[in-house]
């Protein structure tokens, strides 16, 4: 290869990297942050899911779903990937 085919190149991959480092790179930060987020769920954390439900989780189960109260007595089985945010925290039992 000579110089000249490097430098026909040399644009495409200039745009990759750019593409890379403004799109990727974050989306897999926030995925990162997002998973996070619900392993981390606890009972009484007060959640939001991606419906705008607003919610306490009353059970964090193990295949994925979580029961949330969302009314005195109401409770709702949500997949943990459609948590969108949690509202308060609970703080660890000592």
């Amino acid at each position: 290869m000579d110089g000249g085919a490097i430098a026909q190149f040399l644009p495409l991959i200039l745009i990759f990297a750019i593409m890379y480092f403004l799109l990727i790179r974050p989306q897999q930060k926030k995925m990162k942050q997002h998973q996070a987020m619900v392993d981390g769920l606890r009972r009484g954390d007060q959640v939001v899911t991606q419906g705008g439900v607003i919610g306490k989780v009353a059970k964090v189960k193990e295949d994925g779903e979580i029961e949330v109260e969302i009314a005195d007595g109401v409770k709702v089985r949500v997949v943990k990937a459609t948590i969108a945010q949690v509202l308060n925290k609970t703080e660890p039992a000592a």
